[in-house]
């Protein structure tokens, strides 16, 4: 590192320590080494112009230890100083370094009225100074002892007064410029720490949408492949003895259910693992007589009769009424919502609507979108809760309102249970 980099960072760590180290030394070299230099000299001052002076510097030099942890407090004492120096001390020498050094601090770190106040108080000592050199000129001591004053000149109060305001103008303007960037960085800083906060909470609610997007995906496609393979099964098992053929084909249904659901877990599981390849190498998925190409494309309205086929196979008779014609598409994985709709409607009937329960359904496309109306005549609701957990219902509401759509579900007037939902064009 850089040895005045390293030097910056010290002094940064330890500004108090730094603060102090400053006013000793500024003590030594405006304070004592003058007295020193002046002492018994040519034109040196009287005893008690001596001890003023020293006791107005060492209150200014010593309140610079103390400019950081409390500037307003230090720049209090700095004031109390100058006017003392300013009352007693023959020449102006340590004030016109410690006050515009006490402005700059005020504007860099104090609050804004207290910088402001201390330019104000800068100006004011300025021109004090010119007035005293103008009112009351300094004595000089000659060798003979005799004391000479200097002629009272009005240029002399001006050009010290302007010299006086300079220095203290420019201190508060570089301490102004400290201070604006200070505050920029710090809300810079501010900024990127809510920024921070904001990704950090975009990801959980983004984790937790994809946590729930799942877990409807894995209930629809686990929850009615496994009730149409128990149906299959249990049709088979009382098949098998008086129509071996019977069982054979409800076999190969059973298969092709349990084929289908793997496709689809390993799909879902395929984009939670992300891009990488398959174990196995690239032509694994190839080889998967399951998944011929890797991918399959989500289900749609084109997919309902094959749903309806193996639902038939399960022994739930179904009727279907379409209405209408689509005017405009559905939005993106809107289709997906409607076959997941009639999906889960019609595994419902056939998990809790009982022996010889029948369903059905109509598709309507109307002016707004698509209408899916799924009624049987089994079990009442009741009977449904009593078995059923509920949660492919509410799975399959939060899928329709995520698509600005509604659904409601409930016992139908007399016996059976209906859902009903309506998913809106997309927006062109």
């Amino acid at each position: 590192m850089n040895p005045l980099r390293r030097l910056d960072v010290l002094l940064r760590r330890h500004p108090v320590r730094t603060d102090v180290t400053a006013a000793v030394l500024l003590t030594l070299v405006l304070v004592l080494a003058p007295l020193v230099m002046l002492g018994g000299g040519v034109g040196s001052p009287a005893a008690w112009q001596t001890a003023g002076t020293v006791v107005a510097g060492l209150l200014m030099t010593g309140a610079w230890g103390l400019r950081r942890v409390r500037p307003v407090a230090a720049a209090g004492v700095t004031v109390a100083g100058a006017l003392l120096h300013l009352a007693v001390g023959p020449e102006f020498t340590i004030a016109l370094a410690m006050v515009p050094a006490t402005v700059y601090n005020l504007a860099a770190i104090g609050p804004r009225w207290a910088s402001l106040a201390g330019l104000a108080t800068g100006l004011a000592g300025g021109l004090a100074n010119g007035l005293k050199v103008w009112l009351f000129p300094p004595r000089f001591t000659t060798p003979d002892g005799v004391q000479v004053q200097s002629p009272a000149e009005p240029v002399a109060m001006v050009v010290m007064a302007v010299l006086c305001g300079m220095a203290v103008l420019t201190a508060w303007a570089f301490g102004d410029v400290v201070r604006n960037r200070r505050l920029a960085v710090q809300a810079l800083e501010d900024r990127a720490r809510r920024l921070e906060t904001q990704a950090l909470q975009e990801r959980e609610l983004a984790a937790a949408d994809e946590r729930s997007h799942i877990a409807r995906e894995m209930h629809d496609i686990v929850a009615h492949s496994l009730q149409v393979i128990i149906s299959q099964a249990d049709g088979a098992r009382y098949a098998a003895a008086a129509k071996p053929e019977l069982a054979v084909e409800t076999l190969e249904t059973i298969g092709q259910t349990g084929r289908s659901a793997l496709a689809d877990m390993r799909q879902l599981l395929g984009v939670l693992r992300g891009p990488a390849e398959p174990t196995g190498g690239p032509d694994r998925a190839r080889r998967d007589p399951a998944a011929p190409d890797g991918h399959r494309a989500p289900p749609g309205l084109a997919d309902l009769p094959a749903l309806f086929q193996t639902l038939r196979l399960s022994g739930l008779e179904i009727s279907l009424l379409e209405q209408g014609s689509p005017r405009r598409d559905l939005p993106a994985g809107g289709e997906l919502t409607a076959y997941r709709t009639v999906q889960e409607a019609l595994t419902n009937t056939l998990r809790h609507g009982g022996e010889g329960a029948h369903a059905f359904l109509t598709l309507r496309w109307t002016a707004r979108g698509l209408e899916i109306q799924a009624d049987d005549d089994g079990r009442s609701q009741a009977d449904a809760e009593t078995t059923g957990s509920g949660q492919g219902l509410r799975g399959i509401a939060e899928r329709v309102a995520l698509f600005g759509g509604t659904m409601e579900a409930g016992p139908r007037v007399g016996a059976g249970w209906r859902v009903w939902a309506e998913l809106p064009y997309a927006d062109v």
